[in-house]
């Protein structure tokens, strides 16, 4: 069972890593530099998690079932929902490990450590990525380690324009 549902598995691991840990990354960025708040940047990081969990979910869903070959659906109805399955309880925990250090640093210094650990994660995942494909690591790291990177300095800009235009 596990190696007929290794396709779903490693498509909404691999997924849902990616786009939780970018889009936690900009969120608590963009949060902090907006309120410098803990508690706006926690409950933010736990509303991601379910809302975008589900929202990346059912977007993979639509895009499993749409998929077609040779006039038939690309995949059974079991393993389109184990992809969304997989792909939830990939983002929704995924991003919200970003909780921790939230909860156990100040927040100045669990900001620096949740950038640490998306660059981490993004890093571990690229990296088995382009092993599995037999391909150089360096090509997979570094696009998506430039893409958060990106990802953090423009939520961080918004976060500071956001703040700046209240006040």
């Amino acid at each position: 069972m596990a190696q007929k549902y290794s396709h779903q598995f490693i498509t909404g691991v691999s997924f849902g890593v990616t786009s939780g840990v970018i889009t936690a990354l900009g969120m608590i960025v963009g949060i902090h530099e907006a309120t410098s708040s803990k508690l706006a940047v926690l409950a933010s990081i736990v509303v991601m998690a379910i809302a975008d969990g589900m929202a990346d979910a059912a977007g993979f869903h639509i895009v499993e079932e749409a998929e077609f070959e040779n006039g038939k659906n690309k995949h059974t109805s079991r393993e389109v929902w184990a992809t969304t399955l997989f792909t939830f309880l990939a983002v929704c925990g995924f991003i919200l490990t970003f909780a921790v250090p939230i909860l156990v640093f100040q927040l100045e210094t669990a900001i620096f450590v949740d950038i640490a650990w998306g660059f981490l994660l993004l890093i571990l995942l690229n990296y088995y990525i382009a092993k599995f494909k037999k391909e150089e690591p360096i090509k997979h790291i570094f696009g998506h380690v430039l893409l958060a990177v990106f990802v953090v300095i423009v939520s961080y800009i918004a976060g500071y324009l956001i703040a700046a235009w209240i006040k």
